[in-house]
């Protein structure tokens, strides 16, 4: 038989009742009237007494202690370390740092599994991007020492296209290394003063003859003519200037047109690399800053790249204590965006 509250105060009411009667029989001079006005407060006080205890300070706490695992079943996380300090109920007290004891815990068993997940697509991903070009070179290769090689025609063919294929391997190695060091916090960024036209500038005389074979036009628009001081590690956002600026030109459409513009406000210069491309469907837009991740699996291998690029220019821009932002309309273009400090 289950006891409630109500039941055990009853027996614990009557238990103390009766040995109050008890000891008031041995003393001299007590009426039958005053046990009974005695027997029944004491009755009526230990009753209520011992109810209020066992049902607020036990049976109450101890559903709440129900209710608390209900919540953890269904990840409800929801209180606050205030609410804790405030409270002086012991057991509320117990309960509350048990579920946020718990409550931590579990945001940490599901932080891992989120990890884990990732650690297996990254290392899926890194077998079937290194499995590709190998796989390309292994073949030319054995095709030559199978007896193609004395077709100087073929041969010559072939080479090119293994050598191809061994510097695509190696451009994916070192982004992995530098994607690497990036998380990792090897690399030290080296601050200056760097001019952020100039620097534009020389990514799109990089870019020259890949833009000219897209027929797309690359346009620097500034707020002021002249240069465009800002503090930054000029190789790494040359970098990101780079990927950005030739992801534009490689996605883009033919006849294209990629504008850098640099706007200055009081204390930072906004940078947008906007293009007239095709764009990016939405569902995609959460996600084009993961390792590997493409839009278009098929015509991204075409325009070659490793799928890092986008990846580095975020870790790039987090270590300038800045964010990169995107948006895109499909058939309207993409525009990126992020700050950098000003200097003059």
């Amino acid at each position: 038989m289950s006891l409630s509250p109500r039941i055990i105060a009853l027996l614990l009411a009557c238990l103390i009742s009766a040995l109050t009667l008890a000891f008031l029989t041995f003393v001299d001079g007590v009426t039958n009237s005053m046990l009974f006005v005695v027997g029944l407060s004491s009755f009526a006080i230990s009753f209520f007494l011992v109810l209020y205890a066992i049902e607020l300070l036990v049976f109450r706490e101890v559903n709440k202690m129900y209710k608390t695992i209900h919540q953890l079943k269904i990840r409800d996380f929801s209180i606050s370390r205030k609410s804790i300090i405030k409270n002086n109920n012991p057991f509320k007290k117990l309960n509350d740092e048990i579920f946020v004891y718990v409550a931590r815990k579990q945001r940490e068993i599901d932080e891992l599994k989120r990890l884990e997940q990732f650690r297996r697509e990254f290392l899926a991903d890194v077998s079937h991007e290194l499995k590709t070009p190998i796989f390309a070179a292994q073949g030319f290769i054995h095709t030559l020492i199978d007896g193609a090689v004395d077709d100087e025609k073929v041969r010559d063919k072939f080479l090119s296209k293994a050598a191809k294929s061994l510097d695509g391997l190696d451009a994916l190695v070192k982004d992995l290394v530098a994607l690497s060091q990036l998380e990792t916090g090897e690399v030290k960024m080296s601050f200056g003063r760097v001019d952020l036209t100039h620097v534009t500038q020389e990514v799109f005389d990089q870019l020259e003859s890949i833009a000219q074979a897209k027929k797309a036009s690359l346009t620097i628009r500034t707020t002021q003519p002249g240069p465009v001081w800002v503090k930054a590690d000029s190789q790494r956002i040359t970098q990101v200037m780079t990927n950005l600026v030739e992801n534009a030109v490689k996605y883009g459409n033919e006849n294209g047109r990629v504008v850098v513009n640099l706007e200055e406000d009081k204390k930072h210069i906004l940078v947008s690399i906007r293009d007239n491309g095709p764009g990016i469907p939405p569902e995609h837009l959460s996600r084009i800053f993961e390792r590997f991740y493409r839009v278009e699996k098929s015509r991204s291998k075409d325009r070659g790249g490793t799928g890092l690029g986008l990846a580095i220019v975020k870790h790039i821009l987090n270590a300038h204590k800045t964010k990169i932002t995107v948006m895109s309309k499909v058939d309207k273009g993409t525009t990126f965006r992020f700050k950098l400090d000003r200097m003059e």
